[in-house]
């Protein structure tokens, strides 16, 4: 099982967050405390990331099948809400399981392969060292020699653990190295999810692009597209409060 983490009153359909890559179940910490308010909601990392198991591969399939025991021990089904590679997730398992999803959230990330890679920030953690690192700052220092984006280097460092000794990464590098095309990739699942769909993006980032639109219709006849102005990628933690509006609206019943 992945680790999962729980907030808010027990009972109706819960909320199923998941994060994207070199990311954890903290990443969504505060956006998922107001929408516990509420509803039960359920944060998990994914295989290979923070507190969760080990495991060689990395498809989406796999991934899917994880979300999929998460909702089964919680319930009979969940609202889902994945961004970027959880996004991706998030998507398998509502065309594979479609019984297990009952509203479909999208954080900025189409059906679709990609070109780009992220293997130069493997790279980069990958070749930090780590020897007698304690605090933060300094591991920001370093670093910054390979990734100049302080953004980036603030969202990867919060995979740092520097409470273990020596400290860690808490991430499996190697396999997310060896399973990158696969991450960047869609599979091919002739299906389709009938349930609501909203596709969030966000106004800077380029991911979800005009022409993607067709072939995710096609996949969910029902989706619905919204745009997050002034925000990027990371949409949820640029814009908490606009995304969280966003997501509340549309899982009203």
């Amino acid at each position: 099982m992945l680790a999962t983490y729980r907030q808010g009153p027990e009972g109706g359909t819960p909320l199923l967050i998941v994060h994207g890559l070199f990311g954890s179940a903290r990443n969504w910490g505060a956006v998922a405390r107001r929408l516990a308010r509420d509803r039960l909601v359920l944060t998990v990392d994914m295989r290979n990331h923070g507190d969760s198991f080990r495991d060689p591969d990395h498809g989406y399939e796999d991934m899917a099948g994880d979300l999929a025991r998460v909702i089964e021990r919680n319930g009979d089904s969940a609202d889902v809400l994945g961004h970027s590679m959880g996004g991706k997730a998030a998507m398998v398992l509502a065309l594979t399981r479609p019984e297990l999803v009952d509203r479909l959230i999208v954080g900025d990330i189409a059906p679709v392969a990609y070109s780009h890679t992220q293997l130069h920030l493997v790279q980069a953690m990958q070749e930090l060292d780590l020897t007698g690192l304690t605090r933060r700052s300094e591991a920001d220092s370093k670093l910054a020699r390979i990734v100049p984006d302080s953004g980036t280097r603030a969202f990867l460092l919060q995979s740092l653990d520097l409470k273990s000794s020596p400290a860690r990464w808490k991430l499996n590098l190697d396999v997310l190295s060896a399973e990158m095309d696969g991450i960047l990739g869609w599979p091919d699942i002739d299906s389709r999810f009938d349930g609501p769909a909203l596709f969030l993006t966000g106004e800077n980032s380029d991911y979800f692009r005009q022409e993607y639109r067709p072939e995710t219709k096609r996949l969910f006849p029902r989706a619905r597209f919204a745009r997050i102005r002034g925000a990027g990628h990371w949409l949820h933690a640029d814009k908490p409060r606009e995304f969280e509006a966003a997501a509340a609206s549309f899982l009203v019943r």
